[in-house]
Order: structure tokens, then C-alpha cells, then sequence
């Protein structure tokens, strides 16, 4: 077996059909931009993939992780070969492989003692973590260096939103218990309410409810079931990032910090419901997903053999 060690590597070769999407100048500015993606799994190792191709030559990476077999059922970087092994590191390898010149600086487990020094040296963030303290931390952070970051809704759906410097911070937007407080003195208590509310947030403005077990999702969100994912939803939801961030880099309008549902099974894009449509719809989605939360935290009622 002949191992390619990059010496036939042509830069234009391998961008060269991207062409006609992209216009040569805009290549280059993809090639010498910088982004970090914080969690390198699901989206957002399909995001950091779709971005390599692009032809983006510059990256920090953080995970701090190891490849399991549940992981390969969406996870463009997880093959039998990974398992068990660092998912940054492994992810920096297959990159190697597809373009030998890239430069990925990986933070690993410890990226948050770092944020500010990864935050000055890129503009560009995507947020591909399911962990709520560590985004809100990211997210206060890429404020205070002016970064904007590109990001999906924990959905059934494929999503993605924008937030720019001067946005409000999806703590503020969905109106986590978080705000103006010290992350390490947040209860189990206060992140339940952060993910209750980032979930009525979905329920209200998308379909989702339609595309998946409600029951199996309720017992996701109140911690007794692992985050339910599929290959699909996922891996199209990093290329929607992907496709935000291109379009960031290059100067071209983005969608906003509220961001949009892509609804496949129906064909269609839905987006946030006007404010007070959303307020009425809201209420009753709160009212529904308590009842659906309580239900999947009582246990079940055993009878006794007659």
C-alpha cells in the first residue's frame, strides 16, 4: 500500500471546482481565514469537514471527547478505526488527509482556560456542543472580541442561526436564568431551565414536534436518555453552519440571530413566528412540555401479579 504523503498536493488543483460557486478571490479569503469550532462530533464536525473542503486552511479545534461505537451512526470524523481515541486528534488527521498544507490548532479539553487567546486569533466560531455552561461561556467571550458565531437548536429539524457581535446572546434571547451570574455557581436546577427553555423556543417556532417521539424526547431533556441523533438531521444541519459560515467570511448576508428551521420531510423553510403569534403559541407549548417533562420523570406503576 502506497501512502500519499501530500508531495503531489496542488492547492488551485484542489479547489478548482469550487470555482464558478466561488470566485478565485474568494477562494483565496476562504483560504486565509481562521475559524474555531468548539465540539468537533456531530454538526460540528460535519461543519469543520464541509469548511476543509471549502478550501478554509486554518482552523482551531476543541473536543474533549473519544470516539465511541454510538458515535458512528452521524459522525463524519468517527469511523471503527477512531474508536476509543481522542476525537480532536483523530480529527486532525483525517484533515491531513484531505488537504496536507492545513493548519488546525487543537485545544483540546482545556479550550476554555484559552478562549480568549482562540478568540482573538478568529473571528469566526461555530458552536458544535450540546453543553449549555460551556456555550453560554463561549458565547460571552466571542462578545468580548467582537467574534460571531454560527450555530444550530437542539432539533428534530435541521436549523441554524447567526448571532453577530451586537446581537443579544441566546441567553438573553430565550431567556435563560443565566444572565449577569457567575457559570460556576449554576445549579442543575438553573441548566434543566436553560434547556426547558431553548426546547420551548423549538417547539413553538418549528414543526419539530412532528418528526420525532415526543415521549423518547421528553426523557431526553429531563437526563434519564442519551441526546437522540440521526445522520441525516445532523450532518445536513452542519452543512447549513458550513454554508453560514462561507457566507460570513465573505461578506454576504447570513441568516439572523434567531436563525431558521429546514424541514426536509415537507420541503420547506419555516422561521420564527412573529412575536405575538409566538407569545400565545408559547404559552401553551410551556403548558404541554411540563406535562410531558412530569410524565417522563414519574416512574411506572407496577401492578401486582392477581
Amino acid at each position: 500500500m502506497v501512502i500519499n504523503t501530500g508531495a503531489n498536493f496542488d492547492y488551485g488543483e484542489f479547489t478548482t471546482r469550487n470555482i464558478g460557486f466561488v470566485s478565485k478571490e474568494e477562494q483565496e479569503t476562504l483560504r486565509q481565514s481562521c475559524v474555531f469550532v468548539c465540539g468537533v462530533g456531530g454538526m460540528g464536525g460535519a461543519c469543520l469537514l464541509s469548511l476543509a473542503r471549502a478550501g478554509i486552511e486554518q482552523f482551531h479545534i476543541a473536543d474533549l471527547d473519544h470516539f465511541e461505537v454510538s458515535n458512528l451512526n452521524r459522525q463524519v470524523f468517527a469511523t471503527l478505526d477512531s474508536v476509543g481515541h481522542d476525537k480532536a486528534e483523530s480529527t486532525m488527521e483525517a484533515l491531513r488527509k484531505i488537504n496536507p498544507n492545513i493548519q488546525v490548532t487543537n485545544h483540546g479539553a482545556n479550550w476554555q482556560g484559552k478562549i480568549d487567546e482562540i478568540c482573538r486569533a478568529c473571528r469566526f466560531v461555530v458552536n458544535g456542543m450540546d453543553d449549555v455552561v460551556a456555550g453560554i461561556a463561549l458565547y460571552r467571550c466571542a462578545q468580548r472580541h467582537d467574534c460571531t458565531v454560527v450555530d444550530a437548536y437542539a432539533a428534530s429539524l435541521p436549523s441554524v442561526f447567526v448571532v453577530k457581535p451586537g446581537d443579544a446572546r441566546p441567553e438573553q434571547r430565550l431567556g435563560f436564568p443565566t444572565q449577569g451570574r457567575d457559570l460556576e455557581k449554576l445549579t442543575p436546577e438553573d441548566i434543566d431551565a436553560c434547556k426547558f427553555a431553548e426546547i420551548s423556543f423549538v417547539l413553538t417556532h418549528s414543526s419539530t414536534h412532528r418528526h420525532v417521539d415526543l415521549a423518547i424526547a421528553a426523557e431526553m431533556v429531563s437526563g434519564s436518555r442519551a441526546r437522540i441523533s440521526f445522520a441525516p438531521m445532523v450532518i445536513t444541519t452542519g452543512n447549513l453552519m458550513a454554508y453560514e459560515m462561507i457566507k460570513l467570511i465573505l461578506g454576504k448576508p447570513t441568516a439572523d440571530d434567531r436563525g431558521y428551521f429546514f424541514n426536509p420531510m415537507d420541503i420547506k423553510v419555516e422561521k420564527p413566528l412573529p412575536i405575538f403569534v409566538a407569545w400565545i403559541k408559547g404559552f401553551f407549548v410551556r403548558l404541554f412540555l411540563r406535562k410531558l417533562l412530569q410524565g417522563a420523570a414519574e416512574p411506572a406503576v407496577k401492578e401486582e401479579p392477581k
